[in-house]
C-alpha cells in the first residue's frame, strides 16, 4: 500500500490498528510504503531495509529504466524470495513515476 509521504503513522494506526484492520479485510499481509515524486527516494523507500548507494535513469528505446545500486550483501534483500520484492518495486515504480523497468546491480 503507497501512502502519502508523511502519512505513514496515520495509515498504521494507535499499536498498529489502521493496518490489522485491512488485513483482516483483505486476508492478505499488508506492505505500507512512502511515496514521493522524486525516484530515487520513492525506490529507497520501497527497497528498505536494503541500503540503495545510487540510482541512475537511462532512456532506452524509448523507455525509462531505472539501474539501482545496493550494497552486496543487501542484493538478497532488494530481490526478495524468488524476486517476489523486486517485481513489487517493477510494478509501484512503472504504477506511479512511470517508470519502464527497474535493474539492480
Amino acid at each position: 500500500m503507497v501512502v502519502k509521504k508523511g502519512d505513514m503513522g496515520l495509515a498504521i494506526g494507535k499499536g498498529g490498528m489502521n493496518i490489522n484492520k485491512v488485513k483482516q479485510l483483505l486476508k492478505k499481509d499488508i506492505e505500507v510504503v512512502e511515496h514521493s515524486p522524486d525516484i530515487k527516494e520513492f525506490i529507497e523507500n520501497l527497497l528498505r531495509p536494503a541500503y540503495v548507494k545510487s540510482v541512475e535513469l537511462l532512456n532506452k528505446n524509448d523507455q525509462m529504466c531505472a539501474y539501482v545500486e545496493v550494497l552486496t550483501k543487501h542484493k538478497g534483500i532488494a530481490i526478495g524470495r524468488d524476486g517476489e520484492r523486486i517485481k513489487k518495486v517493477k510494478l509501484l515504480v512503472k504504477r506511479n513515476l512511470g517508470v519502464d523497468n527497474v535493474i539492480i546491480k
